[in-house]
Protein backbone atom coordinates (compact mmCIF):
# COMPACT_ATOMS: atom_id res chain seq x y z
CA UNK A 1 0.00 0.00 0.00
CA UNK A 2 2.71 2.21 0.65
CA UNK A 3 4.39 1.67 -2.30
CA UNK A 4 1.33 2.30 -4.53
CA UNK A 5 0.98 5.42 -2.49
CA UNK A 6 4.80 6.64 -2.96
CA UNK A 7 4.13 6.22 -6.95
CA UNK A 8 0.98 8.05 -7.26
CA UNK A 9 2.69 10.68 -5.34
CA UNK A 10 5.58 10.84 -7.46
CA UNK A 11 3.39 10.79 -10.63
CA UNK A 12 1.42 13.35 -9.29
CA UNK A 13 3.98 15.56 -8.41
CA UNK A 14 5.91 15.64 -12.05
CA UNK A 15 2.58 15.67 -13.77
CA UNK A 16 1.73 19.23 -11.99
CA UNK A 17 5.54 20.19 -12.00
CA UNK A 18 5.74 20.53 -15.71
CA UNK A 19 2.39 21.54 -16.32
CA UNK A 20 3.10 25.06 -14.75
CA UNK A 21 5.48 25.71 -18.02
CA UNK A 22 3.94 27.67 -20.48
CA UNK A 23 4.06 26.60 -23.76
CA UNK A 24 7.14 27.97 -26.23
CA UNK A 25 8.62 29.95 -23.17
CA UNK A 26 12.05 29.03 -22.59
CA UNK A 27 12.94 28.00 -18.95
CA UNK A 28 16.12 27.80 -17.22
CA UNK A 29 17.11 24.60 -15.74
CA UNK A 30 20.72 24.08 -14.91
CA UNK A 31 23.16 27.21 -15.26
CA UNK A 32 27.16 26.17 -14.33
CA UNK A 33 30.28 26.29 -15.43
CA UNK A 34 29.34 28.67 -18.17
CA UNK A 35 26.46 26.80 -19.68
CA UNK A 36 22.85 27.68 -19.52
CA UNK A 37 20.46 24.85 -20.16
CA UNK A 38 16.91 25.50 -21.11
CA UNK A 39 13.57 23.76 -21.69
CA UNK A 40 9.68 24.51 -22.81
CA UNK A 41 6.60 22.92 -23.63
CA UNK A 42 6.45 22.65 -27.92
CA UNK A 43 2.74 22.52 -28.77
CA UNK A 44 2.26 19.52 -30.70
CA UNK A 45 4.78 16.99 -28.68
CA UNK A 46 4.40 15.71 -24.89
CA UNK A 47 8.39 15.97 -24.77
CA UNK A 48 10.56 19.09 -23.86
CA UNK A 49 12.57 20.75 -26.31
CA UNK A 50 16.17 21.81 -25.23
CA UNK A 51 18.18 24.51 -25.37
CA UNK A 52 21.44 24.58 -24.31
CA UNK A 53 23.68 28.06 -25.24
CA UNK A 54 27.50 28.49 -23.98
CA UNK A 55 30.13 31.69 -25.18
CA UNK A 56 33.20 30.23 -26.14
CA UNK A 57 36.29 32.92 -27.51
CA UNK A 58 37.54 30.47 -30.79
CA UNK A 59 36.94 30.67 -34.41
CA UNK A 60 33.71 30.02 -36.45
CA UNK A 61 35.71 27.40 -38.41
CA UNK A 62 36.85 25.59 -35.06
CA UNK A 63 33.43 25.06 -34.63
CA UNK A 64 32.40 23.70 -37.67
CA UNK A 65 35.38 21.38 -37.67
CA UNK A 66 34.09 19.50 -34.72
CA UNK A 67 30.63 19.49 -35.27
CA UNK A 68 31.19 18.16 -39.17
CA UNK A 69 33.75 15.60 -37.63
CA UNK A 70 30.76 12.99 -36.92
CA UNK A 71 33.20 10.00 -36.24
CA UNK A 72 34.10 12.13 -33.08
CA UNK A 73 30.65 12.16 -31.87
CA UNK A 74 31.10 9.37 -29.10
CA UNK A 75 33.90 11.03 -27.38
CA UNK A 76 31.95 14.38 -27.10
CA UNK A 77 28.12 13.93 -27.32
CA UNK A 78 26.40 12.40 -23.94
CA UNK A 79 25.71 8.74 -24.45
CA UNK A 80 26.35 8.45 -28.57
CA UNK A 81 27.82 4.95 -29.51
CA UNK A 82 28.32 5.02 -33.19
CA UNK A 83 28.61 7.91 -35.61
CA UNK A 84 29.18 7.52 -39.03
CA UNK A 85 28.24 9.35 -42.62
CA UNK A 86 26.09 7.36 -44.79
CA UNK A 87 26.26 9.96 -47.22
CA UNK A 88 27.93 13.19 -48.49
CA UNK A 89 26.03 15.09 -50.33
CA UNK A 90 28.03 18.55 -51.22
CA UNK A 91 30.21 20.44 -48.74
CA UNK A 92 27.67 21.59 -46.37
CA UNK A 93 24.89 18.95 -46.58
CA UNK A 94 25.69 15.01 -45.29
CA UNK A 95 23.57 12.02 -44.85
CA UNK A 96 24.00 11.30 -40.82
CA UNK A 97 23.37 7.93 -38.90
CA UNK A 98 23.51 8.09 -35.05
CA UNK A 99 22.92 5.24 -32.10
CA UNK A 100 22.35 6.65 -28.83
CA UNK A 101 23.43 3.90 -25.71
CA UNK A 102 19.92 3.61 -23.56
CA UNK A 103 20.15 2.81 -19.53
CA UNK A 104 18.97 -0.53 -19.12
CA UNK A 105 16.27 -2.34 -19.41
CA UNK A 106 15.79 0.35 -22.66
CA UNK A 107 16.89 -0.75 -26.03
CA UNK A 108 19.32 1.70 -27.37
CA UNK A 109 18.22 4.03 -30.05
CA UNK A 110 19.06 4.88 -33.33
CA UNK A 111 17.98 7.70 -35.95
CA UNK A 112 19.34 9.14 -39.19
CA UNK A 113 19.46 12.88 -39.98
CA UNK A 114 20.01 15.07 -43.17
CA UNK A 115 22.21 17.48 -41.86
CA UNK A 116 22.81 20.99 -43.79
CA UNK A 117 25.08 23.99 -43.05
CA UNK A 118 24.73 27.78 -43.84
CA UNK A 119 26.54 30.73 -43.27
CA UNK A 120 24.76 34.08 -43.39
CA UNK A 121 27.07 36.11 -45.65
CA UNK A 122 26.70 39.31 -43.67
CA UNK A 123 26.45 38.94 -40.02
CA UNK A 124 28.91 35.48 -40.74
CA UNK A 125 25.89 33.59 -38.72
CA UNK A 126 26.23 29.92 -39.07
CA UNK A 127 23.40 27.44 -38.27
CA UNK A 128 23.60 23.69 -38.70
CA UNK A 129 20.67 21.90 -38.86
CA UNK A 130 19.58 18.25 -38.68
CA UNK A 131 15.93 17.34 -40.14
CA UNK A 132 14.84 13.90 -39.12
CA UNK A 133 14.88 10.78 -42.59
CA UNK A 134 14.04 7.94 -40.53
CA UNK A 135 13.92 5.64 -43.65
CA UNK A 136 16.91 6.68 -45.54
CA UNK A 137 18.54 2.96 -44.46
CA UNK A 138 16.53 0.01 -43.02
CA UNK A 139 16.14 -0.72 -39.24
CA UNK A 140 18.89 -1.70 -37.42
CA UNK A 141 18.68 -4.53 -35.24
CA UNK A 142 18.60 -3.81 -31.32
CA UNK A 143 17.70 -0.46 -32.05
CA UNK A 144 14.52 1.72 -32.03
CA UNK A 145 14.63 3.79 -34.79
CA UNK A 146 13.93 7.52 -33.34
CA UNK A 147 11.07 8.79 -36.12
CA UNK A 148 10.80 12.22 -34.74
CA UNK A 149 13.82 14.81 -34.03
CA UNK A 150 14.48 18.12 -35.02
CA UNK A 151 18.13 19.85 -33.71
CA UNK A 152 20.06 22.75 -35.24
CA UNK A 153 23.11 24.64 -33.70
CA UNK A 154 23.31 28.56 -34.29
CA UNK A 155 26.87 30.35 -34.31
CA UNK A 156 26.84 33.60 -33.67
CA UNK A 157 29.92 35.55 -33.85
CA UNK A 158 30.75 38.40 -31.36
CA UNK A 159 33.45 40.90 -30.54
CA UNK A 160 36.83 40.11 -29.40
CA UNK A 161 36.49 36.62 -30.84
CA UNK A 162 33.56 35.40 -29.14
CA UNK A 163 30.67 32.82 -30.83
CA UNK A 164 27.53 32.34 -28.94
CA UNK A 165 26.68 28.46 -29.54
CA UNK A 166 23.29 27.78 -29.28
CA UNK A 167 21.82 23.76 -29.53
CA UNK A 168 18.15 23.05 -30.01
CA UNK A 169 16.86 20.06 -30.29
CA UNK A 170 12.94 18.42 -29.84
CA UNK A 171 13.05 14.35 -30.05
CA UNK A 172 10.61 12.03 -28.96
CA UNK A 173 12.66 8.76 -28.54
CA UNK A 174 9.62 6.23 -29.68
CA UNK A 175 9.09 2.96 -27.52
CA UNK A 176 7.49 2.81 -24.39
CA UNK A 177 9.36 4.91 -22.38
CA UNK A 178 6.99 7.83 -21.33
CA UNK A 179 7.35 11.48 -21.80
CA UNK A 180 7.36 12.54 -18.03
CA UNK A 181 10.49 10.06 -17.39
CA UNK A 182 12.49 11.22 -20.52
CA UNK A 183 11.89 15.14 -19.54
CA UNK A 184 12.84 14.53 -16.22
CA UNK A 185 16.26 13.54 -17.53
CA UNK A 186 16.60 15.79 -20.31
CA UNK A 187 18.89 18.63 -19.08
CA UNK A 188 21.82 16.36 -18.30
CA UNK A 189 22.54 15.31 -21.88
CA UNK A 190 23.12 18.76 -23.10
CA UNK A 191 24.66 20.13 -20.10
CA UNK A 192 27.30 17.03 -20.61
CA UNK A 193 27.19 17.50 -24.25
CA UNK A 194 28.73 21.28 -24.02
CA UNK A 195 31.31 20.59 -21.48
CA UNK A 196 32.70 18.00 -23.13
CA UNK A 197 31.77 20.50 -26.58
CA UNK A 198 34.10 23.21 -24.83
CA UNK A 199 37.35 21.22 -24.22
CA UNK A 200 36.75 19.30 -27.63
CA UNK A 201 36.73 22.14 -30.04
CA UNK A 202 40.16 23.94 -28.06
CA UNK A 203 41.84 20.70 -29.53
CA UNK A 204 44.68 21.74 -32.10
CA UNK A 205 43.37 19.50 -34.60
CA UNK A 206 40.22 21.84 -34.62
CA UNK A 207 42.05 24.88 -33.81
CA UNK A 208 44.64 24.84 -36.94
CA UNK A 209 41.00 23.93 -39.10
CA UNK A 210 39.55 25.42 -42.16
CA UNK A 211 36.05 25.18 -43.87
CA UNK A 212 36.24 26.09 -47.50
CA UNK A 213 33.31 28.38 -47.13
CA UNK A 214 33.17 29.52 -43.99
CA UNK A 215 34.37 32.80 -43.33
CA UNK A 216 35.35 34.95 -40.09
CA UNK A 217 33.40 37.98 -38.84
CA UNK A 218 37.29 39.76 -38.83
Amino acid sequence: MVKVFYTFFILHFFSYYFSQEKKDDWYLKKSEKGIEVYTRKPENSDFKEIKSVVYIKTSLNSIVSLISDWESYPKWVYRCDKSITLKKINEAEFMHYQTIMVPWPAEDRDFVVNVTLAQNEETKIVTIKSICNSNYIPPVKSHIRITELNASWTLVPLKDGVIEVTYQLLVNPGGSVPAWLVNIAAVDGPYETMINFKSSVMKKKYQDAKVSFIKELN
